[in-house]
This record gives C-alpha cells, sequence and structure tokens, in this order.
C-alpha cells in the first residue's frame, strides 16, 4: 500500500480489500481533512453512494452504490509487468539447499527440478498468466522485451491496467504474442485506435469478458486487431449491434453470451463477416430469428461460413426458429439446451427428432453426433407425423396434383424434399393412433452387447409403440458407439437358444412381439 498519490491519479485503476475500482477524485472532502480518493468500484456492492457526499457532488457514478472515499494509504496501484511474471515463476533455491520457494512459498523438491529450470528462466516462458496480480502497467523501457521475448499467450485478467495505452506498452514488446486475455479489466478507449496496431500485428484470439465494454467500443477498437480471429466478449452490456465495415473480418469464432441482446434482428448486422464459422449467443435473451434475404426453403446469404451456433439458457419456443436455421449454408452443430422449445413436446427425444429432420445438414445436436440411421428415421417419422396437416393444406400423392399451401410450406419448409426424398406417405402410415395407457403400454427391456463385454447391460423402459429406428436413436447416444450401422436381435424366455432378428427400422416394438423383461443384443461391425 502507498501513503502518497501518484500523479495523474484520477482514472488509474486501484486495488483495495480484494476489490478494484476506478479513481474518479482526488482531494479533500469536508469536513474530514486530508486527501482523499473518489472510487467507482467494480463491484457495486462495494461501495456506499454514487459519487456524492452531504450533499456535494464529487463525480458521477453508473451504479447508484457503486462509490466510496478512500485514504490513499489504503490503495494499491499496482505493480509493472516483469516485476507480476517474477513474483510468479521465479523459483529460488532455500539457503538450506532442502528445498525450493515459489514467490516466498515453501514447495517440495522431488521432482521440481525440471520444472524450477524451465520456470526460472522467463526467457523461455512461452505461456503466461498473471491473472490478480495487481498489474498496473509495463515498467521500465524494453525490460519485457529483453526478459520474457518469447510469450505467445498472455493472461492478465483482473489487473489493474487503465487503458488500452497500458496493454500496448506491454504487448508491444511481445512480438510472437498470439493470444491475449484481459478479462475483469477496465480499459478507457485510445483516441486513436489505429496509432496502437503495431502492439497487437500477430494478436490472433483477444478475450474480453467483463469489461464492460459495448459494442460499439469494439469497432472503435477493432482497426488495433488487423489479424484477430477469436473474440470472447462474455458478460458486457452489449444491447446492440453495429456493421462491422473495413474490420473483424477475419473473424472465425465471435462470443457475445451473457449480453442483453435488444432482440435477433441485431444478429442481421453482423451477419455479413465472411469467416465467421463459430457465434456463441447463450444467455443473451433470444427468442427469435430471422433470415428475411431469401423465402422458406432456401439458403440464405447471411452468415455464408458459420458451422457452429451456440443458443443455450434463451426465450426459444417456436419452430419458427429451428426453421430459420435451416437456411443457413452452413450450420452443422447446433447447442440448444435449455429453451422452452426442449419441453413443448411429449419427449426430449421427439424434439430431437424434430430438430433432425427440420436442419438437413445438422452433424451435432446438443454435443451428441447425428448419425445416418438416426436422420434417416427422424425424416422418416416427420413425413408421417405431418402427412395428414399436409393433405388438408393441399399435397397430394399425385405430384402434378401436390400444391401444399404457402402457410404449409412456411412451417414446414423441408417437408416437399422429404416426399421427393421418400416418397409419400402412405395412407396406412398416417392413421392417427388412439389414445392409450402409458403404464400399460411400458416395456422393461434389457440391451446387451455381446461383442463388447466391457459394456454393461443398460435396462430400460420404452413403449411398446416405439419404432425400431428411434430405439437405435436412443442406443447410438447412450452406449457411444461409432456411426455404423447396427443390429438388433432379441431373445425370449418363451423361446430359449433363439434369436429373433429385428430388421425393419420403421416397424414398433409390438410388431415384433417383444414383451417386458425381453432381452436386445446390439451389435455392430
Amino acid at each position: 500500500m502507498t501513503e502518497t498519490v501518484p500523479g495523474e491519479t484520477v482514472g488509474r485503476r486501484v486495488a483495495c480489500d480484494g476489490e478494484r475500482g476506478t479513481v474518479c477524485y482526488v482531494g479533500n472532502v469536508p469536513p474530514t481533512a486530508g486527501v482523499w480518493l473518489g472510487v467507482e468500484w467494480d463491484n457495486p456492492e462495494r461501495g456506499k453512494h454514487d459519487g456524492s457526499h452531504e450533499g456535494v457532488r464529487y463525480f458521477h457514478t453508473s451504479h447508484p452504490t457503486g462509490a466510496s472515499f478512500i485514504r490513499p494509504k489504503k490503495a494499491s496501484f499496482g505493480v509493472d509487468f516483469l516485476t507480476a511474471v517474477k513474483q510468479r515463476y521465479e523459483i529460488e533455491k532455500e539457503d538450506s539447499g532442502e528445498g525450493m520457494k515459489i514467490s516466498t512459498k515453501p514447495v517440495e523438491r522431488i521432482g521440481f527440478d525440471s520444472v524450477a529450470q524451465k520456470q526460472s528462466q522467463l526467457n523461455k516462458l512461452e505461456e503466461v498468466s498473471i491473472e490478480r496480480c495487481e498489474v498496473s502497467g509495463a515498467g521500465p523501457e524494453d525490460q519485457i522485451r529483453q526478459n520474457t521475448p518469447k510469450i505467445t499467450s498472455l493472461n492478465l485478467t483482473a489487473n489493474l491496467l487503465s487503458s488500452w495505452e497500458d496493454v500496448a506498452s506491454i504487448t508491444r514488446q511481445l512480438v510472437n504474442l498470439r493470444e491475449l486475455q484481459l478479462s475483469d479489466n477496465r480499459l478507457s478507449i485510445p483516441a486513436s485506435p489505429a496509432s496502437l496496431t503495431p502492439a497487437f500485428t500477430s494478436l490472433k484470439v483477444l478475450v474480453l469478458s467483463n469489461t464492460g465494454v459495448s459494442w460499439s467500443q469494439v469497432l472503435e477498437c477493432a482497426p488495433m486487431w488487423p489479424v484477430l480471429e477469436a473474440l470472447h466478449l462474455s458478460r458486457n452490456t452489449i444491447t446492440e449491434l453495429q456493421e462491422p465495415v473495413s474490420v473483424l473480418q477475419s473473424l472465425t469464432l465471435l462470443d457475445i453470451s451473457h449480453n442483453p441482446l435488444a432482440g435477433g434482428s441485431e444478429l442481421q448486422k453482423i451477419a455479413a463477416l465472411p469467416r465467421l464459422e463459430r457465434l456463441i449467443l447463450s444467455n443473451t435473451g433470444l427468442s427469435s430469428i430471422q433470415f428475411s434475404d431469401v423465402a422458406p426453403g432456401h439458403k440464405t446469404a447471411m452468415f455464408p461460413a458459420l458451422r457452429c451456433l451456440a443458443i443455450e439458457n434463451n426465450n426459444i419456443s417456436e419452430w419458427s426458429f429451428v426453421n430459420e436455421l435451416e437456411k443457413l449454408q452452413s450450420l452443422q452443430m447446433l447447442s440448444c439446451f435449455n429453451n422452452p422449445l426442449m419441453t413443448m413436446e411429449k419427449s426430449p427425444e421427439t424434439v430431437r427428432q424434430l430438430i433432425i429432420a427440420k436442419i438437413a445438414q445438422l452433424q451435432l445436436l446438443n454435443k451428441s453426433k447425428v448419425v445416418p440411421d438416426e436422420r434417416k428415421g427422424a425424416e422418416l417419422d416427420y413425413r408421417k407425423m405431418f402427412g395428414l396437416l399436409w393433405l388438408a393444406s393441399g399435397g397430394n400423392r399425385d405430384p402434378e396434383l401436390d400444391k401444399p399451401s404457402l402457410a404449409f410450406i412456411a412451417e414446414h419448409p423441408r417437408y416437399q424434399f422429404l416426399i421427393q426424398k421418400y416418397g409419400a406417405p402412405e395412407e396406412g402410415e398416417l392413421k392417427v393412433q388412439q389414445p392409450f395407457a402409458l403404464k400399460n403400454q411400458l416395456l422393461s427391456i434389457t440391451f446387451i452387447c455381446p461383442d463388447m463385454t466391457e459394456k454393461k447391460p443398460i435396462e430400460k423402459k420404452l413403449p411398446d409403440s416405439m419404432t425400431i429406428q428411434k430405439v437405435k436413436g436412443l442406443l447410438y447416444r447412450l452406449l457411444k458407439i461409432p456411426g455404423s450401422e447396427l443390429k438388433l436381435t432379441y431373445t425370449s424366455s418363451k423361446m430359449e437358444g433363439r434369436e429373433i432378428e429385428i430388421d425393419n427400422d420403421l416397424k414398433p416394438l409390438q410388431f415384433y412381439s417383444i414383451e417386458d423383461g425381453d432381452r436386445v443384443l446390439v451389435r455392430w461391425s
């Protein structure tokens, strides 16, 4: 801690009792004597007021209880970069020779020599983490370049950096830097971001979570990062987006999770990013999305390279959302856990089948691979499930008379393709099943892998109306087996010594007279 106030204190970052904040005022606060620091804390619960005291306003805060006054001696203004690195990584032998110390803390010496030798040679360090080490600046001129020239990955999370100029004073000495983490800092925007570009010429990955940054500020700073490929902006206050013009064009990953986006239409403003492959939108309040440049059944020009989309923990409750995702040219991986849509059908299995049927190119859904057999079964079931609605809307088994309504096509944009792929559903497939008492229809079945004895038997209760295709889809996930074709047989206590082949994926369990307590044998090549 310091008893004096350094020059140009306003705007500096400080630490006090484990909390970090920004100095907004330096001076007297009557009626008490002496100098006070007015600090706006990152954690508003640490403060007591909004920058005013006894009717006098000394500074403004973004939160009504985000500020307080502290004496300078209680504030730490931090250390320089190299001091923090040495405190974290230098390893010294104790005078007795019996042990070693890391940052003055004794450690066991056994098996530690090679690590000690490597870490004590700072000039060989490539990955450095000095998170929460109160780093406030670069320190003496060119010392970083001389002592730690090989750093490629640097974690500066939760330090006392005040501005992008402070960051640049460090990174311009690290010509090999590829990854930089700056989460939980508060950085003022430079007057001329482009002038700092030489400090970030090799930077590929940047993490700015919980930095209070807005999207417009990101775009303002973006000229600094000419070759950036991954940008993490989680837990900020981003509500609106703007089009990145001539910046961020090399991005392949963008994480804007845990930001209160104003709506799905905001996403259209970043849809022209040409190389964006992964987009993380979890916990953004997302409920709708629309690619209005094309009609249902066609591919959008938006997000042309997007392969992986994460939309967990949102407010998605309409199947129209999934229909819009089918418009994406390159979408292969989707994660959509914890949305209302996932509980709208009778079972999670049904929801999964519907999503697979609606999105043609999907290869991974909620971290589970979509295998060819599962896709085929999902599409066949979808074709049957909505067959009656298709006919009622103007669909017809005669191709020349097949003219479903625009409303049906909008709700089921892939249905006509499935008709072309598998043929129109037969009348017998479209019979409406009568309600049944589920408790009387459940079968207790034990699944066994006779050729893989290390896999334990699995017992499941399944409805006898469940198709073999859905059973196989379940098995792929339970057994975590590769995407090869499953072969099923079953044995019954009524037919000792016999294995009955299960060879039609479209038939239900009851078709094969499988009964409660039977065993299904699972094999694959």
